[in-house]
């Protein structure tokens, strides 16, 4: 077909179509996907810089860290239906132009409160552009082979990220923290730019489910702030108790609204199929360790080992490094190993890394610390590749996107309830070091603990039956 309808009833046809606009499409959500993640991992090497300007404690830098993940996390599935309903590329146009606003905001930030705020608004407008990022690049190519093409220089973008975020943050809090958030704003002019240069998309009717995004909110924004809370608090603290039953109640009333909504968010059969469960339960656990090794370490690194910002970022690269060299060799591995082997494998590997760190770090020389952390970066080409594979393998066509937006869910919460939980062992009583080595190894037994489980994935049936068991 040479023409296609879209949303404003008009006509487009592929001939007048400027030849190069798959190009534009697929280097703005390139650069979409590179910011997001970005955000997610530049800020803790700046971390103590921000608590030098503007004080407090270990809690409200945790809200700096979480406060992002958070709203991404709890927003992330309803972005979807988002996306169809307004059109993947009027949604990663508005998801970019609030993450632009909200990183200026952060990077002008006069207090720890209006930072906070900006954050929370940054991870509600990540949660936008991550589904209709993908959904442009489905648009843009048709064709099965360049699609992959085109989904893998997405990913590659996103593990560049990963590994540029902690150098990147700790080059630029030499000058000034603010500039963490501030290069946010030409990246995000650029892809604004490349997007003006993309074809209209197709808008389509999209149930939204708000009685299920308000109750999610509800539920992770009480379980996080009550675990930040926590450290400074302590358990028994009303307000920490209060808000542990908001979260609570927001769950309960959550899981009742998708069993009984005809258009749920999170559709709770999926989770009927082993795979769907070993999956989140992996996707959970990588994040923990992998999202919360970075933010105790930084703050162990610049407090205790008296590192720069710039010295502890260096101190991750041989981390990041390995998980980036070997993200484009993971799909042969996996052919040759078999998923099941190379995740065990990567779950164990990061457990090991996180044990000997905790372990040897009040004595180990910075380098040494290093090469450890080498182990916890393992855990990303082992276990993230073919655990995704294993899952959109597991489910009818029709519904990847949804088990991938409960996966990608699981993941962010991971990350915010690490942040939460490890901070608050930081600021407790019992000191810094002992925080330190009880996060990890926290992290460290969730992961064997996911590798536990994954030892039960087999390779799927028909996904039409696997979601029906």
């Amino acid at each position: 077909m040479s023409t296609r309808m879209v949303a404003s009833g008009r006509r487009v046809s592929h001939g007048t179509r400027n030849a190069s606009s798959p190009g534009f499409t697929l280097a703005a959500a390139v650069l979409g996907f590179f910011v997001v993640t970005l955000d997610a991992t530049v800020v803790n090497v700046a971390l103590p810089s921000v608590r030098a300007d503007f004080g407090g404690g270990i809690s409200g830098l945790q809200w700096v860290a979480a406060g992002y993940t958070l709203m991404f996390a709890a927003l992330l599935l309803s972005a979807g239906a988002l996306a169809d309903r307004i059109g993947a590329r009027r949604a990663f146009g508005a998801g970019v132009a609030g993450f632009v606003l909200a990183s200026a905001a952060s990077g002008l930030a006069p207090g720890l409160g209006v930072l906070v705020a900006a954050r929370l608004v940054q991870g509600a407008a990540a949660a936008v552009m991550m589904p209709s990022s993908m959904a442009l690049i489905g648009q843009a190519f048709p064709d099965p082979v360049r699609r992959a093409r085109a989904v893998a220089m997405w990913a590659i973008g996103g593990a560049v990220a990963s590994s540029a975020g902690p150098v990147a943050g700790g080059l630029l809090t030499l000058a000034s923290w603010r500039l963490i958030f501030f290069i946010n704003v030409p990246a995000g002019a650029a892809a604004l730019t490349l997007l003006a240069r993309t074809p209209p998309s197709p808008c389509r009717p999209a149930p939204f489910d708000w009685a299920g995004q308000v109750t999610a909110v509800l539920a992770m924004g009480g379980l996080t702030y009550g675990a930040i809370e926590a450290g400074a608090a302590g358990l028994g603290a009303p307000r920490v108790l209060a808000a542990f039953a908001v979260a609570v109640a927001g769950l309960a009333v959550f899981l009742a609204v998708q069993a009984r909504d005809a258009h749920p968010m999170m559709p709770l059969d999926l989770f009927r199929s082993r795979t769907v469960v070993i999956a989140n339960v992996t996707g959970f656990a990588f994040i923990v360790g992998y999202y919360g090794l970075p933010f105790v370490m930084s703050l162990y690194l610049q407090q205790l080992r008296g590192l720069s910002a710039l010295g502890a970022g260096v101190a991750f690269v041989p981390m990041m490094l390995i998980g980036a060299a070997l993200t484009p060799f993971s799909a042969r591995l996996t052919e040759k190993l078999g998923a099941r082997l190379l995740i065990i494998a990567g779950l164990v590997l990061m457990a090991a890394g996180l044990v000997a760190i905790a372990t040897v770090a009040p004595a180990a020389p910075v380098w040494g610390l290093a090469l450890l952390m080498i182990l916890t970066g393992l855990g990303g080409p082992l276990v993230m590749p073919p655990m995704t594979a294993v899952l959109l393998n597991s489910v009818p066509g029709h519904r990847a996107g949804t088990a991938s937006g409960i996966f990608n869910t699981s993941r962010q919460v991971g990350g915010a309830l690490a942040v939460a939980v490890f901070g608050a062992l930081l600021a407790s009583r019992a000191g810094f070091l002992t925080g330190l080595r009880v996060s990890l190894l926290i992290a460290a037994g969730i992961a064997l603990a996911a590798a536990t489980v994954s030892t039960r994935l087999t390779p799927p049936p028909d996904p039409e039956e696997e979601v029906t068991r």
